[in-house]
């Protein structure tokens, strides 16, 4: 049960702020945000703060802010409508009923002759058919009700369409960035608690197996030189052993102020880039600080991003097969397993989860963050914006193949775990 609970608020956690550098960045440009959603389907929790619905979804796959402009209006008062206005002290419209008119008996009844609901912002009509032409202004923050619905109509200038581009890119490109900046405070707590590695060539602790604790190293042995050639930091040391697989290394080792020497055979695996490396089964000393925890943070986030990118890479290039990918059933089963671990391997894998879907929002593909960028981008450099209906298309075909990549690689995980 504690792992459900966790894995339900690691990815509640990762939706939640890449949605909230959306809903950010857009509220900051001007833009109406209709609805900041948690989950996919019908909902089960809403609340309306200011001008936005915010909402619980049934299906925590992901979420969405639902931008003013994004998809067409659907907000259309037509010639001949029949209506109902409310009016404020000034005369100016604040409410607009189109249906379900019996529900408000004490509002003005109106025959739509003309209307502009995001430029102009005015109704024109008559009160009655033997009545003058009449004309009201229309509050920019009026209410739209239809079928029972209430919506805010969006004035152009509320619309994301009309924002620069540059706002535009922002309030995109806000998503992943947060997950990013997510993943680094995530690690930077990690290293205020648990500590920050060492950059010194001094022992931590030694695995119970492997050629470190055969050849008799201890935690807080100095490393002083390999093979006669001088060590001064961690990286050093580490770019010896693991490009020395299977060969004899002789350590000095300075040992509570005692010079030893220690022979050590580094055993051969495979790093994440399928290439052999050397391995001696030791970890570096942690040490707490703000200033290392801050760069630990900055520098474990863009190691991740590497490795995430390297796979990726791989990926595309054939290296490794799609049978390696994680759909949502294999996540939960790494996160169960981080979580059974304890809360250091869990806040670890939740950073890397949450440069993971930066990484993969940002990747020019329809239907991505990334993909959405990319057109973006392209009307920056032609100075005009690609044509909406084929621009709606690229991003429907996009959204298809990635559900049917989602099918294969949830059909891979399931056969890995429970067949």
């Amino acid at each position: 049960m504690n792992s459900v609970i966790a894995i339900v608020i690691i990815f509640g956690l990762l939706v939640f702020i890449h949605e909230l550098g959306h809903l950010l960045l857009a509220k900051r440009a001007g833009i109406l945000c209709r609805e900041f959603a948690i989950g996919f389907g019908p909902k089960i929790f809403s609340i309306k703060k200011s001008e936005t619905v915010y909402t619980v979804r049934l299906l925590p796959l992901g979420g969405f802010v639902r931008m003013a402009g994004e998809d067409p209006e659907m907000i259309e008062l037509k010639p001949g409508h029949r209506i109902k206005l409310q009016l404020n002290d000034d005369g100016v419209i604040t409410k607009i009923i189109v249906n379900q008119k019996n529900k408000y008996p004490n509002l003005k009844d109106f025959t739509v002759e003309e209307a502009d609901l995001e430029k102009g912002l005015y109704v024109k009509g008559y009160e009655s058919e033997e009545g003058p032409l009449e004309t009201y202004r229309v509050d920019p923050v009026c209410s739209y009700v239809i079928d029972g619905q209430e919506f805010q109509i969006a004035p152009i200038d509320r619309q994301f369409g009309s924002k620069t581009v540059f706002q535009r890119f922002l309030a995109i490109f806000a998503g992943p960035f947060m997950n990013f900046l997510l993943a680094f405070v995530i690690l930077f707590i990690f290293a205020l608690i648990y500590g920050a590695p060492s950059k010194e060539a001094v022992i931590g602790g030694v695995a119970e197996d492997g050629a470190a604790v055969e050849a008799g190293l201890q935690a807080g042995d100095r490393i002083t030189a390999i093979n006669g050639n001088p060590i001064s930091n961690w990286d050093e040391f580490t770019e010896v052993i693991q490009t020395n697989p299977n060969q004899t290394l002789a350590f000095s080792v300075n040992r509570d102020g005692k010079q030893v020497n220690v022979h050590v055979t580094p055993d051969e695996r495979l790093n994440y880039k399928g290439e052999k490396e050397g391995f001696i089964g030791v970890g570096y000393e942690r040490v707490t600080s703000f200033l290392g925890s801050l760069e630990f943070g900055f520098d474990t986030t863009i190691l991740y991003s590497k490795a995430i990118f390297t796979g990726l890479g791989q990926l595309i290039t054939g290296k490794i097969s799609i049978d390696n990918l994680s759909g949502p059933v294999g996540i939960y089963n790494y996160t169960d397993e981080a979580a059974q671990q304890g809360i250091a391997t869990l806040m670890q894998w939740t950073a890397m989860l949450s440069v993971n879907l930066g990484l993969i929002n940002l990747l020019p593909l329809p239907a991505l963050d990334g993909g959405r960028l990319i057109f973006i981008i392209l009307e920056g450099l032609r100075g005009k914006p690609i044509d909406p209906q084929k621009e709606s298309l690229v991003h429907f075909v996009g959204f298809a193949f990635l559900m049917l990549l989602m099918i294969v690689v949830t059909w891979n995980d399931i056969q890995k775990f429970f067949l």
